[in-house]
């Protein structure tokens, strides 16, 4: 059984982690579940969101998947990419054999693809030259569409706020990589089939496995999408107050710690389950 487990939100806000998740994923761990980290912020490198998971006590153990990894695998090797993104989605586009460009070198030079992610220096220079790439016959590839994300001091713009700027200059419809959509959803089936599956059934390789989110739009839509579980979890964007959503969970807990405890105990109903449309 694998759990696909949301970052932001779930396991930490910002540069805080949220309490018990640690030990939620050390259970699952001990239990023998494979845990992914289902992460949209393509900002940082793997090796990065590695190190900070083990700052709160926890061993990724080879299991973080980003939205930069989904969009690397929408370009093809020696694409000419305007990356308007953070050094994590520079390196997956460049480890696929893609040729990435900055914005100060991307005037003079063909551009295939301008890919958008979140990163925190966006600046209007960038921004020419990603609208200039896209007027000019550039594709335009999204790594996901939150325009916000929930940090310790609040919520803060996320990589669809950056991508709506090129939107609204441009009218392009963006390709979309991230959760809930379709590149996203096929790197984590590959991965939670596990390096010993010789194939990948969507029938049959959703059947008990979990993803746990705070946000419905993505998580929420991502866990529909994969036919999961849908585990809401109230220590990120959505509050109690926030209740129903749509989609519809199918468990509502407090945070992942509640989440895993119920699970692993046999009585995944949280706050409120499938059979149970209260709060309470």
């Amino acid at each position: 059984m694998a759990w696909a487990l949301d970052l932001d939100g779930v396991v930490w806000r910002g540069t805080e982690g949220v309490p018990g998740s640690a030990e939620a994923v050390r259970l699952l761990q001990e239990a023998g579940e494979r845990v992914l980290f289902v992460t949209n912020n393509s900002g940082r490198p793997v090796v990065d969101t590695e190190e900070k998971l083990a700052g709160l006590g926890i061993d990724a153990m080879g299991g973080v998947v980003t939205s930069g990894m989904a969009a690397a695998r929408l370009v093809s090797p020696g694409e000419r990419v305007l990356g308007m993104c953070g050094p994590g989605c520079r390196e997956e586009l460049e480890r696929v054999g893609a040729k990435v460009v900055r914005a100060e070198r991307a005037v003079d030079r063909r551009v295939d693809t301008v890919v958008v992610g979140f990163h925190e220096d966006f600046d209007y220079q960038g921004l020419t030259a990603g609208v200039q790439a896209v007027i000019g016959g550039a594709r335009l590839l999204g790594t996901n569409d939150d325009v916000t994300f929930p940090a310790h001091d609040g919520l803060r713009p996320g990589a669809g706020s950056l991508l709506a700027a090129v939107v609204a200059a441009t009218g392009a419809t963006p390709e979309l990589a991230g959760k809930p959509y379709g590149p996203m959803c096929d790197l984590v089936r590959e991965l939670a089939a596990g390096p010993d599956a010789f194939a990948v059934d969507a029938d049959t390789s959703a059947v008990g496995h979990v993803m746990v989110g705070d946000r419905p739009d993505t998580d929420g839509r991502f866990a529909r999408a994969m036919g999961w579980r849908w585990s809401l979890v109230l220590s990120g964007l959505i509050g109690a107050g926030d209740l129903p959503v749509d989609p519809d969970a199918d468990t509502v807990h407090d945070d992942l710690l509640a989440c895993v405890r119920g699970h692993l105990a046999g009585q995944p109903t949280g706050i409120r389950s499938l059979g149970d449309r209260s709060t309470g």
